[in-house]
């Protein structure tokens, strides 16, 4: 039942490998000491991230209708929204110097995107969207190493975490 009207397309081991990008990131970049370099750094998995996802969908989905209409094209639009406002914001963080805070807001962008988007998918993907939330806002409570460590848990365990859940229960 849950599947019938349900965007299925979700790529369980794109995510998994998402995870895996983004760790290497956090590895890469933990004890870089210019945020310009620590900034690219980031902007480039962000890159990468993102073209995973949307090839391991385009996969799974099969065809490009399944994903451009009904539940895909719902879940795409409800995803959006939230992901370009977390760029826009990045741009402004950027331009101000605000390092400290990116960390906290793209988990927790990222978090009310999957969620928004989980209303037109699988179960899981909102109580994941919940999950970055959550570490969102403790990384903007947080100091900057701190904030660092949680884009590892949140980009890294919990895209891992449930993309494997995903990719067992609901097929690749």
């Amino acid at each position: 039942m849950e599947r019938a009207g349900s965007f299925t397309a979700v790529p369980g081991w794109g995510f998994v490998l998402m995870g895996a990008t983004a760790l290497i990131a956090v590895a890469l970049t933990y004890r870089i000491q210019s945020r310009e370099l620590w900034f690219v750094a980031w902007m480039g998995e962000a890159v990468l991230a993102s073209a995973i996802g949307i090839i391991g969908t385009l996969l799974k989905a099969q065809t490009r209708r399944a994903f451009l209409q009904g539940p895909g094209q719902k879940f795409a639009m409800s995803l959006l929204p939230a992901l370009v406002g977390g760029a826009i914001l990045t741009g402004a963080l950027y331009q101000n110097g605000f390092f400290g805070l990116m960390p906290g807001s793209w988990l927790l962008f990222y978090g009310v995107a999957v969620m928004s988007c989980g209303t037109y998918s699988v179960r899981v993907v909102p109580i994941m969207g919940a999950g970055y939330i959550l570490l969102g806002t403790v990384a903007l409570l947080m100091p900057w190493m701190w904030a660092h460590a949680l884009l590892a848990v949140g980009f890294g365990g919990l895209q891992i975490g449930f993309g494997g859940l995903i990719a067992r229960r609901y097929g690749g």
